[in-house]
């Protein structure tokens, strides 16, 4: 577990992550695309190489895996490691909208232990730490305890026929902030059917645990970290009363997507 009050200050680092994104978010700034459909940009490698250097200091032996760093498989000997997203939801960011977070986790022997997020832009500081809850600025999180699936609310722009007895809330484009969305009863509903990365969601499925959401792979088979592909199938938070529907209805979808 933990050292004590080392939660505490790895929300700090986020943080000063997020005011650097904050004061950067205004400028001219430098913007690419590392393969079509995934882009980035400078602030990205700012908070990238400072986050490093913060959390480094705080655990020397723990080995790193960040969206905006060359992967090292070195981290795979690592008992502890940082999954670290500088930005999660750049489209947002880059938009000035204000559905982006810095996403930091500390992952212990395959699991997340320490999980925050930063969402300067929506006001908003989460932190989860293993055994000890969820929160967002101060209060603590629980899901709802909705138990049918048609009704749940799921962020969404737009939903498949299929879906449509379900309710679309706002969706920020940063998915560990929809995530959280569950964790703070706000949504009852996430899904992704695609190949995805650990940094994207290490953080945020903590504090959905922490919770009380049931979090899986979008087959619903249990999420594991530090693999060496550094990726899952997809995600599934929800309330736990619709988890197992939520499951049933995805398979088909899932199963035709994971042999893509």
């Amino acid at each position: 577990m933990p050292e004590a009050g080392l939660a505490s200050r790895v929300a700090a680092i986020a943080a000063e992550a997020g005011r650097l994104a904050m004061a950067r978010w205004e400028t001219e700034f430098r913007r690419w695309e590392k393969v079509p459909g995934s882009p980035v940009c400078d602030v990205d490698l700012e908070l990238d190489a400072l986050l490093r250097q913060r959390l480094e200091a705080l655990l020397p032996d723990a080995g790193w895996l960040s969206e905006e760093t060359a992967d090292n498989r070195d981290r795979l000997s690592a008992r502890r490691i940082w999954v670290v997203d500088p930005i999660d939801g750049t489209r947002d960011y880059l938009r000035h909208r204000p559905g982006w977070a810095v996403s930091v986790a500390l992952v212990e022997d395959g699991r997340p232990v320490i999980g925050v997020l930063d969402s300067p832009a929506r006001g908003e500081a989460w932190i989860a730490e293993a055994g000890k809850g969820a929160y967002r600025n101060g209060v603590r999180l629980a899901v709802t305890p909705r138990d049918r699936l048609a009704g749940a609310r799921v962020p969404a722009d737009q939903l498949p026929k299929v879906d449509q007895d379900l309710t679309m809330v706002d969706r920020p484009n940063s998915i560990a902030l929809r995530i959280a969305m569950v964790a703070a009863g706000e949504a009852d509903l996430v899904a992704t059917i695609r190949w995805g990365n650990e940094w994207d969601v290490a953080a945020a499925v903590l504090l959905g645990r922490e919770a009380g959401a049931a979090i899986t792979d979008a087959l619903g088979h249990p999420l594991a970290f530090n693999t060496p592909s550094g990726q899952a199938f997809g995600v599934l938070a929800s309330a736990p009363g619709i988890h197992a529907a939520a499951v049933e209805r995805l398979r088909d979808r899932a199963e035709t997507g994971v042999k893509t």
